[in-house]
């Protein structure tokens, strides 16, 4: 089968032995062993442990503390957050003209090679931790993938946040992907053809990750999704960095959106179920989940702005990165970020009450791109033609606000290609084109809503009401909105409602709201330029449509 390709050619030499050598544990051993990855001399091989085991072995190898509502907290030392610049994908033949490489640093097949090598001799001795699961909810494309861990807790993290087969599956699991993750080993630059000790490397031939000198355990999480997003749209697959829920007559919504834009909260909605809050895919079937838990932001989380989440932070089973604990207490202090802003607990969805069992929806009524523009021009919400959310969704734009980062003193644009260039392997333009044609094909309602700021820029207006936006997102949702009297905006050329029941009239035309109206149309001229100057790198790969929904095109 094309799938086995990756295996070494040893492999098969080593299968014969595997059990008389390595002391496996668990309670599926699936029979295509670690032999078949390469490893060999292992001292012990750990299978699909449940949380209370791996509790007991992370606690006995000094890797975390349990806290006093049970979560484990562990500490990822050096790497607090992805290690984006130590990220390299294998320029090989199968995929080399399918990767967009001014986004992608490479690194040769040799290079691989001698990585591969260096990090199976150095695992050999060690006891390493298995899971097998799934990435997707949907059985047409999920992808198999087996994760193996140097740390006992990055293997709960990852039982986590992917699906976890059912037990039945997991004796004759065959990965077709796997991920290798060695936080203690080394990469040698000149050797690996890395950066630093710290390597994230891909081979899409091979069908491999490897993942060493780094304990952030989100970088497992990220290169699977990394892996979808290339698999995936050769099948006509769209994947997409985004929430996604469901009302009770099936209405589904996707929710596009940049950190900061409102995108957990918004779709976190009491009487929506919620698919999942970050990474989906879109397929013939409809929506599904790649996920089967949540890698959520903790820092300043309270019971009164977040409290399922907040919820999470008092249960036996949750995994909590770098958050500061009293060690004789053992009490947590979400609010301390001496050791990093970016603390993190991850948990299955089903620790929160609306979740979606199945991990799957149908087809979308809705799409949302939320964006908080800082600069106080756009709408509160806006309708958009196919052509347009193609043109915002390959611009992925938001706005910093004066503060957020060292030297930024005023409204910042920042675009981010889908929503999540990191992750792209793919031209952005390939995702940006299957998007529009599934618009076209479901006749899905496509919104843009500002949760940014109205009546000035950052420092001079307000934030957009939130109960405004509740309000505007509920009528798009219900159907309502489409109906509601419209007018265009002279712009950015999408329509923009006039009146919207329980909504003040005056928010719905930026400018209205704004004192100085000069002052606004320099804004609003300004920031049309940082549109087009941005998207000028795709316009040889988009057609007319998409041009002509450029802002200034009205």
């Amino acid at each position: 089968m094309a799938a086995k390709a990756w295996l070494p050619r040893a492999a098969f030499v080593l299968r014969t032995i595997r059990r008389v050598t390595v002391n496996e544990t668990g309670p599926v051993i699936s029979k295509h062993g670690l032999d078949k990855l390469g490893f060999r001399k292992l001292k012990a091989a750990h299978w699909n442990h449940c949380a209370p085991v791996i509790y007991q072995t992370a606690i006995e190898r000094g890797e975390g503390k349990v806290a006093s509502d049970g979560p484990l907290v562990v500490r990822t030392g050096q790497h607090t957050g992805r290690s984006a610049q130590d990220k390299f994908i294998v320029r090989e033949p199968s995929s080399e003209a399918h990767i967009w490489w001014e986004n992608s640093k490479d690194i040769s097949e040799a290079q691989f090679d001698a990585l591969y090598e260096d990090m199976m001799s150095f695992a050999e001795g060690k006891e390493l931790f298995v899971q097998d699961l799934y990435g997707g909810a949907d059985k047409t494309h999920r992808l198999p993938v087996r994760i193996v861990t140097q740390l006992a807790w990055h293997s709960l993290f990852i039982r986590h946040l992917l699906r976890r087969p059912p037990q039945e599956d997991l004796a004759d699991f065959y990965p077709e992907f796997a991920i290798i993750n060695l936080p203690e080993f080394s990469a040698n630059p000149e050797r690996h053809g890395c950066k630093s000790e710290t390597v994230i490397a891909v081979n899409f031939a091979k069908r491999m990750v490897l993942i060493g000198g780094t304990s952030y355990a989100g970088e497992t999480k990220k290169s699977v999704f990394s892996i979808l997003n290339y698999l995936l749209p050769a099948k006509k697959v769209m994947p997409m960095h985004c929430s996604v829920n469901v009302g009770d007559k099936g209405d589904a919504a996707i929710f596009f959106g940049l950190s900061g834009t409102g995108k957990t909260t918004l779709s976190a909605d009491p009487h929506r179920t919620l698919i999942g809050d970050d990474e989906h895919g879109w397929s013939e079937n409809g929506l599904f989940n790649f996920e089967g838990g949540c890698y959520a932001k903790m820092i300043n989380l309270s019971a009164e702005a977040e409290p399922e989440i907040f919820a999470t932070t008092k249960r036996f089973g949750t995994v909590l990165e770098n958050v500061v604990m009293d060690e004789a207490t053992r009490e947590l202090d979400l609010d301390d970020g001496s050791l990093t802003e970016n603390t993190r607990g991850a948990y299955p969805l089903d620790f929160i009450p609306n979740a979606s069992e199945t991990g799957i929806a149908p087809q979308p009524k809705n799409i949302i791109m939320l964006t908080c523009d800082a600069f106080g021009v756009l709408p509160p919400i806006a309708r958009m033609t196919p052509s347009q959310a193609m043109y915002h969704f390959l611009s992925g734009y938001t706005a910093k606000v004066a503060g957020t980062e060292k030297g930024v003193t005023e409204p910042t644009a920042t675009f981010s290609t889908c929503f999540g260039a990191p992750f792209m392997p793919r031209h952005p333009t390939e995702y940006g084109n299957l998007l529009r044609d599934l618009i076209a094909e479901h006749n899905v309602d496509c919104w843009l809503v500002n949760t940014g700021w109205t009546g000035g820029a950052y420092g001079t207006g307000n934030r957009m009401p939130i109960k405004a936006t509740r309000a505007l997102l509920s009528a798009a949702l219900d159907g309502s909105l489409s109906t509601a009297p419209m007018r265009v905006d002279p712009h950015f050329g999408f329509e923009v409602p006039t009146a919207v029941p329980g909504v003040d009239p005056s928010i719905l035309d930026p400018r209205s709201t704004w004192a100085d109206k000069d002052a606004f149309d320099a804004q609003a001229q300004k920031l049309v330029g940082m549109f087009i100057a941005n998207f000028a790198k795709y316009e040889a790969h988009v057609g007319d449509d998409v041009k002509a929904a450029a802002p200034g095109a009205a």
